[in-house]
């Protein structure tokens, strides 16, 4: 069984060459940055990849990553 509510995640969507953590909850919305979605956002380790403690917690949601 698969979460309803999981979405999909990239580090470089197309066209954008800042490599940080990018969401969207289906195809056919577009790519943004992990920091507009407040309900998932996680403060990242020092030293860390931006997005790499949301990325971390959207895997254990069955969120796609892509």
């Amino acid at each position: 069984m698969t979460d309803s509510n999981a979405g999909e995640m990239t580090w470089r969507p197309p066209g954008i060459s800042d490599c940080a953590l990018h969401l969207r909850h289906n195809p056919s919305e577009p790519w943004r940055p992990y920091e507009d979605f407040p309900e998932y956002f996680l403060p990242d380790p020092p030293g860390f990849s931006k997005g790499y403690a949301t990325f971390l917690a959207l895997l254990k949601k069955n969120w796609h990553s892509q």
